[in-house]
């Protein structure tokens, strides 16, 4: 078999795993490649292994690659594959299910969570505007603010939601939660209030997203949310870019109705170099971090390892769809 792994943009992932076990031919591609390009780069391989949902598949793309056998994504769910063409096609589509560091746990906070603390203290301490000033010359050119006494509002009370909360206690912060699926038991069991989306908005001081994308949640934050938080509000976004209304977003920063937000993601990833985020002196931005770190990847690789050494004995495992 041929196997291509796509978007190892670090460059580590035949570091990361022993693919010279699986006795295959294993190319690395390190740059992201366009819809144009994907087919023939791709069309002599029979496994894919992607990152995430770094590269789209959808269906048109997926019919110009007729070696394919087996996908395997990390994770357990990829929105931006058509899982259900494949399974028609008779593809085996296979993911990974790391739960954290060492595999029984997480040893501290999810990864995506430091990332989110990382965002909120870079916009809320000024890190990355007086990191900037300073090489220009300038000392305390602005104002931090304190966590102690704010709301933090979550936008989803999961896995990720919850993990937010201890951090914002050991702050000083009041902690607000709603999402559709929410309830009031469920958010007093994590020891957070419960309140409606309104309430959410218009109390936060830092609305922090921690949903999972689906057609329930694209777009849930748009101009009328937006304008309904505090000017001095500021939005973190480690889930997905679609739930925040990119072109909304960037009105409510260029005109005042928020002070400020922290982004790891974005609609279009890579961030387009025309992007008009990157033009934005209140917008903290990231390049999708949130579950990037070698601990991780290295149990995602060698889980990928795992799962096509398993189609190749005949007994596939952690199959999706």
């Amino acid at each position: 078999m041929r196997i291509a792994v796509l978007d190892d943009y670090h460059r580590v992932a035949h570091t990361l795993a022993d693919w010279a076990s699986l006795d295959c031919e294993v190319a690395f591609f390190d740059r992201p490649m366009s819809a144009v390009e994907l087919p023939g780069a791709l069309r002599d391989f029979d496994v894919l292994v992607l990152m995430r949902e770094r590269t789209a598949f959808p269906r048109e793309l997926l019919e110009q690659l007729p070696q394919l056998r087996l996908l395997v994504t990390t994770g357990m769910r990829n929105a931006a594959v058509d899982i259900d063409h494949l399974n028609q096609r008779g593809v085996t589509v296979c993911g990974t299910d790391v739960s954290g560091y060492g595999g029984d746990g997480w040893r501290g906070l999810p990864t995506t969570v430091e990332v989110a603390w990382a965002l909120i203290f870079a916009v809320l301490k000024r890190v990355t505007v007086e990191d900037r000033e300073l090489r220009r010359g300038v000392w305390q050119s602005s104002m931090p603010e304190n966590l102690g006494g704010k709301t933090l509002g979550l936008l989803g009370l999961g896995r990720l939601g919850r993990a937010m909360v201890a951090p914002a206690r050991v702050f000083g912060m009041d902690v607000i939660a709603w999402s559709q699926n929410l309830s009031a038991q469920a958010a007093e069991a994590a020891g957070v209030e419960y309140v409606s989306k309104q309430q959410l908005l218009e109390r936060a001081d830092v609305l922090s997203v921690h949903l999972v994308l689906s057609a329930r949640t694209r777009g849930l934050i748009g101009a009328p949310e937006l304008a309904a938080m505090k000017p001095s509000a500021t939005l973190i976004n480690t889930s997905r870019g679609p739930i925040v209304d990119e072109r909304a977003l960037v009105d409510a920063l260029t005109h005042g109705q928020i002070a400020a937000a922290g982004l790891d993601v974005y609609d279009r990833e890579p961030l387009p170099a025309d992007s008009e985020l990157l033009k934005l002196g209140n917008a903290v931005l990231l390049p999708h971090l949130g579950y990037v770190s070698e601990d991780t990847l290295r149990q995602m690789y060698e889980q990928c390892v795992a799962d096509i050494a398993a189609y190749q004995a005949g007994q596939p495992i952690r199959v999706i769809g």
